[in-house]
């Protein structure tokens, strides 16, 4: 084992976090000083050093900018024609009171795959006030399985942006993290959020917060749920026919090229998401009154956060390629190969370190995605593997949300919890979502 590249991955992982933690510097600036530390503690020439952050940066923001920045613009179309309420009000209506914590779940599955996670909570919360008023049972009842829907599609399920940044660290397919996502996502769901809140009801009843009690507000004209439904379908869908098309599943020549061409083109995120952009675009803005002033005022404030999000994932595509370049991450490859540790459960435990540490789950995942990616160059990594993988990273990254999490505090104030409350049903929350993820992920990595 190479001494001084051990040493440098050890003091850039304690700098990356003293920077964060102690300092409270950026997490996109952290992790830049932490390449430039990497790089010398390894004995990189400068320009080597400023060399691997550029090809980092670049390598990974060509493609992570272009899908966060359509997904953003997306996600805010569907928010503010109030069709994530509507959805909800279809789902409670054919489930009924007595499996409306089913209902709300599926609403938050749902609408956190285009909608940033905070905003969607914010604007669907009052449903889960409404249910408590009307039936008087615990409020943890409903709002535990809106937020295990929400916090699963959003860690999970592209395009929604830690996915995809770890994808494309990773080099995983989109179409098949989709797919996998689903498979673990669901039972995560089921597990973490009705199951899990019928039980927390029983310990805990918690009524809803006299300030914080608002009506839903439906637009009254709102789209239907079931144009919601197909336009938030139509990514999805294409994205996964491209995968499938060009999977193993069919020989080659046994496709018209026709047919390869069209999914090639439509399937790709850019165009699959250009084309949703457009869909909702009309369907939810022109056709339902929005000027065009008004539409581009959304579509340009739904960037604002989008930048964030890019430029850390940019970072954390040069911390990757550090690794790389020094040679440290061959290192920790080559030491921890091997059967008994796959990895699936490494990449899990690297984020749930980094995450429980420092709080971002979107830091976790980033951070875990560049130590992982060397080890996949030692080994026969198919691409359904590659897109496990990511879910298990995303799994780690979702564990124990505690005190350093902005999370913890939006469900404890919106909730009207103690923080013994909110340890005792939002962290033990994520802490399943957590456990179930890598379950799955683990078995699904010896199968596909």
């Amino acid at each position: 084992m190479d001494y001084q590249l051990l040493l440098a991955v050890i003091a850039g992982i304690s700098v990356l976090l003293f920077l964060i933690l102690r300092l409270k510097i950026q997490a996109f600036l952290a992790l830049l000083i932490t390449c430039i530390v990497v790089g010398v503690v390894a004995g990189m020439e400068p320009k080597t050093i400023l060399d691997a952050v550029k090809n980092g940066m670049g390598g990974t923001l060509g493609f992570v900018a272009t899908v966060v920045g359509l997904g953003a613009l997306f996600g805010a179309i569907l928010e503010r024609s109030g069709g994530a309420q509507r959805l909800a009000e279809s789902l409670l209506d054919k489930f009924g009171i007595e499996k409306s914590p089913w209902a709300v779940m599926i609403t938050g599955f749902l609408v956190a795959i285009p909608v940033f996670f905070d905003v969607a909570f914010i604007i669907l919360v009052p449903i889960v006030y409404a249910l408590q008023k009307k039936t008087g049972k615990s409020l943890l009842l409903y709002a535990i399985p809106l937020l295990a829907g929400l916090a699963i599609t959003h860690t999970f399920i592209p395009p929604t942006p830690g996915p995809i940044a770890v994808a494309e660290i990773l080099g995983a397919d989109l179409g098949y993290v989709i797919i996998f996502g689903f498979l673990a996502g669901l039972p995560a769901a089921i597990i973490a959020g009705p199951l899990l809140a019928k039980r927390l009801s029983q310990k805990m009843h918690i009524i809803a917060p006299e300030n914080m009690v608002t009506k839903m507000e439906v637009p009254a004209n709102a789209p239907s749920a079931g144009t919601i439904l197909l336009i938030i379908a139509i990514p999805i869908f294409l994205i996964v026919c491209n995968t499938v098309l060009n999977s193993p599943l069919f020989d080659e020549g046994t496709l018209p090229e026709w047919l390869i061409y069209g999914a090639d083109l439509l399937g790709h995120p850019f165009v699959a998401l250009i084309i949703a952009n457009i869909v909702a675009w009309y369907f939810l803005g022109i056709q339902k009154g929005f000027s065009k002033e008004q539409l581009l005022d959304i579509s340009t404030k739904s960037l604002y956060p989008a930048g964030v999000i890019i430029l850390l994932t940019g970072a954390g595509g040069a911390f990757k390629q550090i690794l790389i370049d020094t040679g440290a991450g061959e290192m920790i490859a080559t030491s921890l190969s091997g059967d008994f540790f796959p990895p699936v459960v490494f990449g899990f435990l690297v984020a749930a370190i980094v995450r429980i540490l420092q709080g971002s789950a979107t830091v976790a995942m980033i951070t875990a995605a560049g130590i992982t990616a060397p080890l996949l160059g030692l080994s026969d990594t198919s691409a359904p593997q590659l897109a496990v993988l990511v879910i298990a990273i995303a799994s780690g990254a979702t564990i124990f949300s505690h005190v350093n999490d902005s999370g913890f505090w939006l469900v404890k104030q919106y909730l009207g919890l103690t923080e013994k409350e909110t340890f005792r049903s939002w962290t033990v929350m994520t802490t399943l979502i957590a456990v179930v993820g890598l379950l799955v992920s683990t078995v699904l990595w010896f199968f596909v």
